[in-house]
């Protein structure tokens, strides 16, 4: 049986990595949806109607049916709730707890740390900050790539995150190697996260997320 069609609007930013990850997950399952831009370089977002969505004020908010949701990883599990067609998740307890461990490795281990608030909150030197960035993104991708070869000799193989399949890994993973190319950060010493992350991004549709093809992306430059 069909999912019931429901109404679906983003309220994003389009270089928000947690923003990136909503709209990986809404095309791998071929789910239409509006996008309303949110812009947090200018402070749109805490902004009472934003925050009335999303009570941090960070972006992303899904909005189903008229009811906001909010948190990127709650967005993608609800999702798979909802439209468990492709899964993102294993139905094996384990392998389903070794997809959430790389999630948490990008959600609470890297992007909270390059998150606009904090680095502004950091510095408002701009090396200092950029060096704070590349600082967490290294460290946290050395250790998703640690986790992926372990995953692999445990048997979990193949060219994704974990397995065979694209995941939930893998939407958190695109966006945080986005924002490392954005850094200047040299992909060749994490070659499990290299490998996974280029064939992710060959999973039919996923492009329509990319951030320069959202309505609000900035031009180059």
């Amino acid at each position: 049986m069909a999912a019931p069609s429901r109404e679906l609007i983003l309220y994003a930013y389009w270089r928000s990595s947690a923003s990136y990850r909503v709209r990986l997950a809404l095309a791998a399952k071929k789910l239409p949806f509006r996008t309303v831009p949110v812009n947090i370089v200018t402070g749109e977002n805490r902004e009472e109607a934003h925050v009335a969505r999303s009570p941090t004020s960070y972006v992303p908010s899904l909005v189903i049916d008229g009811v906001a949701y909010s948190e990127s990883i709650a967005l993608l599990e609800l999702l798979d709730e909802l439209y468990p067609d492709p899964p993102l998740y294993p139905r094996d307890p384990f392998a389903r707890a070794r997809v959430r461990a790389l999630v948490e490795i990008v959600n609470a281990g890297i992007q909270p740390l390059q998150n606009l608030a904090v680095v502004r909150h950091l510095s408002e030197d701009e090396a200092v900050r950029g060096a704070w960035t590349k600082h967490w993104i290294v460290r946290g991708l050395g250790a998703f790539d640690r986790a992926v070869a372990a995953n692999h000799a445990a048997g979990a193989r193949g060219d994704y995150s974990y397995g065979s399949s694209l995941t939930a890994a893998d939407l958190v993973l695109i966006p945080q190697l986005y924002a490392a190319r954005r850094f200047q950060i040299d992909l060749g010493a994490f070659p499990h996260v290299k490998r996974a992350g280029e064939t992710a991004l060959a999973y039919p549709g996923l492009d329509a997320a990319a951030p320069e093809k959202q309505p609000d992306a900035l031009p180059p430059g």
